[in-house]
């Protein structure tokens, strides 16, 4: 799996500089140069066990903060979040970052979509 290359653009915002594509057996990703990310969603209190930035799983983060950008622009569809979550857990995988690691980054997103998107709709 390649990884994105990024440049600082505002505070704690990050803009991608070139086009980013990501494929697994389901799903193929464009990712347009200059796509604006902040990084992973890590509540501040955790940032110095799980920085947002962090090269280990930066990739997978702007995959999945593009895919539910895209996600919230088509209507909050929560198909397309549960696609989203889905893609970020194989690509966090791809990249080698720990199953522990994985699957907690994973069941937040679930988590926090479900909430989001299902129950307080």
């Amino acid at each position: 799996m390649n990884r994105v290359v990024l440049k600082p653009c505002k505070k704690d915002k990050f803009e991608l500089v070139q086009d980013y594509s990501y494929e697994c057996g389901f799903a193929k990703v464009d990712i347009p140069s200059g796509y604006k990310t902040n990084g992973a969603n890590i509540p501040r209190l955790l940032w110095s066990i799980y920085p947002p930035n962090s090269p280990e799983y930066l990739s997978a983060v702007v995959i999945h903060d593009y895919l539910c950008d895209k996600a919230y622009q088509n209507d909050k569809n929560y198909e397309d979040f549960i696609l989203a979550d889905n893609i970020f857990f194989i690509s966090l995988k791809e990249l080698g970052v720990s199953n522990f690691k994985s699957a907690l980054f994973y069941n937040s997103c679930r988590f926090y979509h479900f909430l989001k998107y299902k129950v307080f709709r």
